[in-house]
């Protein structure tokens, strides 16, 4: 391990959560009508209402801030090529295991490092079927990581930073995990570095359109010859949702993050409602608590980069070379893929539609969850990548690499 790796603990200056209450205290609030409260418009105004008295009257930053900090945390520089160094924050979780599988778990957004803390227990469990060393970083704009202040740091420059990280740490050869804007960012480490990157698990499966003739003539004729099943009809219909309902946050965000980050920085309501709609709209009726939802949209307010940046990914992706956005599309042939899928998520394609992504070793479709798998379901993600990985699994071979007495 390098020597320029940092134990990290969260400490929100005094300031910024006095001045959260202060603006808080004087929110303004539109007037009701009689859509007020129907999710279709958006965040209900009595739900934010009701968060809002509790973030600013009786929501316990402290608390949250110091359970978090009892999670290993450190900081250490990467360097990006064309970006200079940056301070990047992440969670290490080594299982007592010393031959456990690397794995590195990437969030999306409105996510977070918060995402991996109810796997971290459950995969670096010795007893399991197969354990792992976890490491979870606050990508760059986001949590507790640096911003980056020059134009053009795109999912590609985001792919070299966690993979320089994974090997700072001393892991050559490890193994992925991602969601939401951690599907693309993980799809690219394995294209980029096939040599290190051995296997991918993905809970999001970003894929619009059936199979061509031109990507695999076999894969387009088992679609076309195949009828859908009662799930696979709900994933469409459920995509058509997201496509029809639920774009517009991305068109901004890809458009003029700018222009919505005014009201990010300046507005903890504005904040609280953007991300609050895609927690309760993205998930299967989970059963948000307040406060749970509080230290979510906390790490925003409070990151440092600031509210602001973690919108900026989404403009400078669109806005790349469109061959690096494409690439995270494409087959992975040297990469073993693992696929979960889970009916509330924002994009469900057919289980069979992955197989144009890599040579797809595990695939499961899960009866409830949504976006957030491993917040929401944690029990069912870890048991998928115990599954890949555990012996009969299509990836074993990866965890004898890493153990030979498997």
């Amino acid at each position: 391990m390098a020597g320029d790796i940092s134990p990290f603990k969260i400490n929100v200056p005094d300031t910024a959560i006095e001045q959260l209450k202060v603006k808080l205290s004087a929110t303004s609030y539109a007037d009701r009508v009689e859509f007020s409260d129907d999710w279709n418009y958006g965040s209900p105004l009595s739900d934010v209402k009701r968060l809002v008295k509790r973030w600013g009257d009786g929501f316990d930053w402290r608390k949250q801030e110091a359970t978090l900090n009892e999670l290993p945390q450190f900081t250490t520089p990467i360097e990006v090529a064309g970006f200079g160094p940056l301070s990047i924050h992440f969670l290490h979780q080594r299982s007592s295991n010393a031959n456990s599988i690397p794995l590195l778990f990437v969030h999306g957004w409105p996510g977070s490092f918060l995402e991996v803390v109810k796997i971290l227990p459950l995969l670096t469990n010795t007893q399991s079927k197969q354990s792992f060393h976890i490491v979870a970083p606050s990508l760059p704009n986001f949590g507790f990581s640096d911003a980056v202040k020059s134009a053009g740091f795109s999912a590609t420059q985001y792919a070299e930073t966690v993979h320089k990280l994974m090997l700072k740490l001393g892991y050559t050869e490890y193994v992925t995990q991602g969601g939401d804007w951690g599907f693309m960012i993980t799809r690219l480490v394995g294209i980029k570095y096939p040599d290190h990157c051995l296997a991918s698990h993905v809970n999001f499966v970003r894929i619009h359109q059936p199979p061509t003739f031109a990507q695999s003539p076999l894969l387009y004729l088992w679609n076309a010859l195949t009828p859908y099943n009662a799930s696979d009809r709900a994933g469409l219909a459920r995509s058509a949702w997201f496509r029809n309902e639920g774009f517009g946050y991305n068109a901004e965000q890809s458009t003029k993050p700018s222009t919505l980050g005014f009201a990010l920085a300046d507005s903890p309501v504005a904040l609280l409602a953007w991300i609050y709609e895609k927690l309760r709209d993205w998930t299967d009726d989970y059963p948000w608590d307040d406060d749970e939802i509080l230290t979510w949209v906390s790490i925003y307010q409070f990151s440092k980069a600031g509210p602001a940046a973690s919108v900026r990914i989404y403009y400078e992706t669109k806005h790349a070379d469109p061959d690096q956005y494409a690439h995270g599309l494409q087959y992975v042939p040297r990469v073993k893929l693992g696929v979960s899928l889970f009916p509330k998520d924002v994009v469900v394609p057919p289980k069979r539609w992955a197989h144009s992504l890599g040579p797809v070793v595990f695939a499961a479709v899960h009866e409830q969850g949504g976006h957030f798998a491993a917040h929401e379901r944690p029990d069912q993600l870890a048991s998928d990548l115990q599954s890949m990985y555990g012996t009969g699994g299509g990836a074993h071979d990866i965890a004898r690499k890493f153990d030979p007495s498997l």
